[in-house]
């Protein structure tokens, strides 16, 4: 009985979970091995295309759950796949070497998917539009002006270089802020702990001093019983005002708007923020302009690249206006979102006939920005944590020896 037809995937990948096989291959001789994949009707093909006739197909139900396909791995696939199509090897080979050699397996039940999609006819770039989850527009784009113009294994080098140099700007921040968030977040945890177990203990002994207490340790002692009593509804109620308010940002484009200039306005983070939008944006703008996409078409697509709702707001008038005949620099100038440097770089590109070179210019300054932003926002924050704790620590144990000093003044 001939196989169904896979269901389309316009969204995202089914988990894939693991398959025991047996079956029988051209020369009649027994085989049994293992694969992962979403159904067993993918199983048989994959079998199938290795001329095995499968008689068992059992999903194996305690093995350890697989990972989701992060951005890094889409990064090495692209490099992967750019190098074996530069090597001349064919599409399809190319997808088989790198699916079965990868290891997460939900990465190579996609990349096993696209193949089956180009091997029904499917142009590559239309094969990974049907993913848009893993593979975005600027990706496809990128692509599909590969596949027309013939140079397609330099489209995948330049897909790799964009997302390696994204994942490092973004692995940048992330380093230099974690150790803040794991100080802040330890430091949140022992201040808990003081307060609802410590606290009531010190209560005790004070009761029993028979004293009244001083101002500071009655606040305290009531704080601490506020938060013994209701630590369990307050930490309710924050879940689910963090739950309702994520949901309304991410439903309601004018939220967003006011979350995104708000970040912008931040007096700390805002820079950072700032200037890793321009990186992500000029530096994707360059991308799709060094490989022949038209600039309006570059722009609808680049868009979204900065993930913030200014810069897109601000793209779609520089969009329209490009589109009327204006210059981008000067569109850039009266969208009000970007810097004079980058417009001016934009406008000497104009005029040389090199303003993909000037906007991947531009990305490299703006990045290196973000290095010296996150390595000085990191020294800042250290001691600016170090004398908050201080304060709220300093001020808590100073609230609890207060009545233990004025004892010792009455005796």
């Amino acid at each position: 009985m001939p196989d169904a037809a896979l269901p389309a995937d316009s969204t995202s990948v089914p988990r894939a979970v693991l398959y025991v096989w047996e079956g029988e291959d051209a020369a009649g001789r027994l085989v049994r091995g293992e694969l992962r994949a979403a159904h067993p009707r993918e199983v048989r093909a994959a079998l199938r295309r290795q001329d095995i006739l499968p008689t068992r197909i059992q999903r194996r139900w305690w093995t350890i759950p697989t990972r989701r396909i992060t951005t890094k791995d889409i990064a090495v696939f692209t490099r992967q796949f750019a190098a074996m199509v530069k090597a001349g090897v064919p599409l399809l080979r190319g997808f088989d070497i790198v699916a079965h050699g990868h290891a997460n397996a939900n990465l190579t039940l996609l990349l096993l998917r696209v193949r089956a999609d180009v091997e029904a006819g499917a142009t590559l770039s239309a094969a990974f539009g049907r993913h848009p989850r893993h593979f975005d527009r600027l990706y496809c784009g990128l692509v599909e002006a590969g596949e027309t113009a013939g140079m397609l294994d330099q489209m995948l080098e330049r897909l790799a270089l964009h997302l390696e140099r994204t994942l490092a700007l973004r692995s940048r921040i992330r380093a230099a802020l974690m150790y803040p968030a794991v100080v802040v977040g330890t430091a949140l945890l022992v201040v808990s702990v003081i307060m609802v177990l410590v606290i009531p203990a010190f209560h005790d002994v004070f009761r029993s001093f028979g004293a009244d207490l001083p101002g500071p340790t009655l606040l305290l002692i009531a704080l601490s019983d506020f938060l013994a009593r209701w630590w369990l509804l307050l930490l309710g109620m924050l879940g689910v005002g963090a739950c309702a308010t994520v949901h309304a940002v991410r439903h309601h484009p004018t939220l967003q708007a006011l979350r995104d200039r708000t970040l912008l306005g931040l007096p700390l983070f805002g820079p950072l923020i700032n200037k890793s939008c321009l990186a992500r944006w000029t530096r994707t703008l360059a991308t799709l302009h060094g490989a022949g996409v038209p600039m309006a078409q570059a722009l609808a697509t680049v868009r979204s690249a900065a993930g913030n709702r200014v810069y897109e707001e601000a793209t779609d008038r520089i969009r329209q206006e490009v589109g009327l005949g204006s210059s981008l620099a000067l569109a850039m100038e009266r969208s009000g979102a970007f810097p004079p440097l980058v417009q001016q770089m934009c406008a000497i590109g104009e005029e040389s006939g090199a303003i993909d070179a000037m906007l991947a210019k531009a990305a490299d300054f703006h990045e290196n920005e973000v290095g010296d932003l996150v390595s000085g926002l990191s020294s800042l924050l250290e001691p600016l944590i170090i004398l908050v704790l201080g304060l709220v620590i300093g001020g808590i144990v100073i609230a609890l020896y207060l009545p233990i000093f004025q004892l010792g003044q009455i005796v």
